[in-house]
């Protein structure tokens, strides 16, 4: 893979999901991350038990690994005039800046973008927000699950009908995740804009917006129908029997979306052992199979009702239409697909124990990127300290007075 992001140097003022997630892609890609953590708990990650959907383990958190893979650590006060030397001292040798503080925090901690870019004016600075750098929420905090799924119109358009209760986001860091990847894009266009013109440009993606960007297309309707987004009752079928859902024998889901129905229905009923339907004038023709798309339904509902889910990945299996199976996660991981394209990838604490994370979506050369660990708190400090002329005196005093851990 080339390490598109070699020679990179990022510096992290973040915790959390957002933020982090997407320093952690770019560490993947070849940059140096230095990751500037609590003094004294680090990341308030670190301390997540739980969340709430299910139990963090205790041998490897690996939501922490997914977030702050490959980093350097180094624990810092940045309320003290010390602490705050030290990260200018970093910045000055830094190409970004990145932070999820909100607006209040940054002036308190003198981080805003002029007083970093007075260390520094070549630096990228990038902030990473609940609902955006203005308006009368911007110093308001917020998570994925608020911002990102519940602000936008995302759970409303994931909402069933039939439901008393909104489904909650499907997966932790849901929209944190995919937020993640538009701020490293943002970064790396950011550089990219600096390379070319020499202007060091601001950074600024929210959770809110990228669940608005999420819902593009359905909010361009609701704008241009004057209608709410919302999806269709729980029996309402589409007029296209090729873009739907089927159940198996062994109640597996299989899920089909053929969008040109008449040039793959002949083909679907000759691969599941039904040519006849292709010669019935019910379906004989594009207009009659949406004309009659709930008959031809119910013939592939008997159809796929009577064979499992593994005798149906054998015949479909050279079907030139477009179709998947309904996977759970760990289905997914094992994916034929996931394999021969590094989608998961192998990884090993500090102390040994195994793990696997989701590898960086994007690959660069047709190789997979590897991601590191995550570093203990402060594992990196003095280092990083001895890098920018501390000598182990002046380290010790540091710790001694709480400036670093």
């Amino acid at each position: 893979m080339s390490a598109v992001m070699q020679g990179v140097r990022v510096l992290e003022v973040a915790e959390h999901t957002f933020v982090p997630a997407a320093s952690a892609l770019l560490s993947d890609w070849g940059a140096e991350v230095i990751k500037i953590e609590h003094v004294e708990r680090g990341d308030a990650m670190r301390g997540l038990a739980s969340t709430g959907l299910a139990v963090v383990p205790n041998d490897v958190h690996v939501l922490l690994e997914h977030s702050n893979r490959g980093k350097k650590s180094l624990a810092l006060d940045l309320t003290t005039e010390d602490g705050l030397a030290i990260l200018n001292k970093l910045v000055a040798t830094s190409d970004v800046f990145l932070t999820n503080k909100l607006p209040g925090v940054r002036r308190k901690l003198h981080i805003d973008v002029e007083e970093i870019r007075a260390h520094n004016p070549e630096i990228i600075y990038v902030r990473g927000t609940g609902q955006g750098e203005r308006g009368p929420d911007a110093d308001k905090g917020s998570y994925d699950s608020l911002a990102f799924w519940a602000r936008s119109g995302v759970a409303a358009g994931a909402r069933r009908p039939e439901y008393d209760l909104v489904p909650p986001p499907p997966a932790p860091g849901f929209g944190d995740s995919i937020g993640a990847m538009t701020i490293a894009g943002g970064i790396m266009g950011a550089l990219f804009h600096r390379e070319r013109t020499g202007e060091a440009t601001t950074v600024d993606v929210s959770l809110f917006g990228v669940g608005l960007w999420a819902m593009g297309q359905a909010l361009a309707l609701s704008l241009a129908l004057d209608k709410p987004w919302a999806p269709p009752p729980a029996d309402a079928m589409g007029s296209n029997p090729l873009s739907r859902t089927y159940q198996t024998a062994d109640d597996r889901t299989l899920w089909f979306t053929c969008l040109q129905a008449a040039k793959y229905w002949p083909l679907l009923c000759e691969t599941v052992g039904r040519p006849e339907l292709a010669a019935d004038p019910r379906f004989a023709d594009h207009a009659s199979l949406m004309a009659n798309n709930r008959a031809a339904s119910d013939e592939l509902d008997k159809v796929f009702a009577g064979a499992t889910l593994a005798e149906w990945r054998l015949r479909l299996a050279d079907f030139a239409g477009q179709w998947a199976v309904m996977q759970d996660t760990l289905e997914a991981t094992e994916d034929p697909q996931t394999v021969a394209n590094g989608y998961v990838q192998d990884c090993e604490t500090a102390g040994g124990t195994p793990f696997r994370l989701a590898a960086a979506p994007v690959q660069f050369d047709g190789v997979p990127a590897v991601p590191g660990r995550a570093p203990g708190l402060n594992e990196h400090g003095d280092a990083i300290l001895e890098e920018l002329g501390f000598d182990w005196d002046a380290i010790v005093d540091l710790k001694v007075r709480g400036v670093v851990a």
